[in-house]
């Protein structure tokens, strides 16, 4: 894939999906642009602490902006 494939793919994304690609390229470049760490290109070399930060922030993305609220009429079951 060249460059002008790989931007035109990025504009089709809506804007939330780019700020994910660009939090993860973000990600990539901090990983591997830091001393000693040029030569690491496998992510088997992950060490369990950093994929874990870098999972559960991007599963819990967003979710402050959030602005979902549940009511009492979205509940299944009332406990009384």
């Amino acid at each position: 894939m060249g460059y002008a494939e790989l931007i035109k793919k990025l504009q089709a994304l809506p804007e939330d999906k780019r700020a994910e690609v660009f939090d993860f390229v973000e990600f990539l470049t901090s990983r591997f642009a830091s001393p000693g760490m040029a030569d690491r290109r496998d992510t088997e070399d992950w060490e369990d602490a950093e994929f874990g930060t870098f999972g559960l922030g991007q599963a819990l993305r967003g979710l402050d902006e959030d602005p979902v609220v549940y009511s009492h009429d979205d509940l299944r079951e009332s406990w009384q």
